[in-house]
């Protein structure tokens, strides 16, 4: 009882559970139906009790702390063993499938097409696939396991593992048709570019390719802009250009003669995408058999 009585209030731990996943105030005040200035106040309150920071504020926006990335993973998977609990006595218990957060690219390019492998290896496991392109902090409901770029915000998910990944341009056979494979670098500026475009910019962007390969780089004929990765792999397959591939997501497309590499060189990139465990409670035993699947894949391709 001694141990209960040293608990912060549940309010300010919700708050700060909902903050920490989503790297978010605002966002965590309307989950919570809360102000956010009710939420701030939640949070600042738990962070006296405790004594230390739990989130850094600067120019409006909120980034966990260490302390407040280890106490968010412990907090939140605490919350969701009472959730879990809770459901049962209630006899609301929902189905209890292990649910695969991914990235849009990742999950059409990559993982579709060997997910049926895993379902040949534990058939009782069933998994449901969550995409969107949106970083982990804005995920919409919660997650066993999730695959996104490395350094994009993930709140108090909890890092797996990481793999490499490399990045060259990629084109469609017809576009490339009257030169000569492998096209050297500093003459790409004959082609249109095709590029994703974010704010802030998240993926590695032609400017910073050239850069990584000792080129100026140069103005092309024309470009065209993208707001998500698959309508880019999707503009080079219809022969709209030239676009920058990584290789897990490209490599399918390759293969079944849809896009030829245009240069023999690359970048390579040490850790791009990162594997996380999620909040949900329930089936442990699933969540590591999925995680070591993903690993062996990734590994292998």
């Amino acid at each position: 009882m001694d141990n209960l009585r040293k608990l912060p209030p549940l309010g300010r731990l919700r708050a700060f559970e909902a903050a920490a996943r989503h790297e978010s105030f605002t966002l965590a005040a309307d989950e919570l139906s809360l102000t956010q200035t009710a939420v701030s106040k939640q949070i600042a309150a738990l962070e006296a009790y405790l004594g230390t920071p739990l989130f850094t504020r600067r120019n409006r926006a909120v980034f966990l702390t260490e302390e407040g990335r280890r106490y968010g993973q412990v907090v939140s998977s605490a919350l969701a063993d009472i959730a879990l609990e809770t459901a049962r006595l209630r006899g609301t218990m929902q189905n209890t499938g292990l649910v695969l957060h991914c990235q849009l690219c990742e999950a059409f390019y990559w993982l579709m097409p060997r997910l049926s492998r895993f379902h040949e290896r534990h058939p009782s496991l069933e998994v449901r696939v969550v995409t969107s392109i949106a970083p982990l902090t804005e995920a919409p409901e919660s997650f066993d396991i999730a695959m996104q770029t490395t350094g994009r915000a993930s709140g108090a998910a909890r890092l797996a593992f990481t793999v490499d990944d490399e990045v060259f341009p990629v084109a469609a056979p017809a576009t490339v048709a009257s030169h000569e494979l492998p096209i050297p670098v500093d003459t790409l500026e004959h082609f249109t570019l095709l590029a994703h475009r974010t704010v802030p910019q998240m993926w590695m962007d032609w400017e910073t390719w050239y850069q990584r390969m000792g080129v100026p780089a140069k103005r092309p004929c024309r470009t065209l802009d993208f707001d998500n990765f698959p309508l880019v792999l999707q503009a080079a397959v219809a022969g709209q250009g030239v676009a920058l591939g990584w290789r897990r997501s490209v490599e399918g497309l390759i293969a079944d003669g849809k896009l030829v590499r245009v240069c023999s060189e690359s970048v390579l990139r040490p850790g791009e995408l990162s594997v996380y465990r999620g909040n949900r409670a329930g089936n442990a035993e699933g969540v590591e058999a999925l995680i070591e699947w993903l690993k062996e894949e990734l590994l292998a391709s």
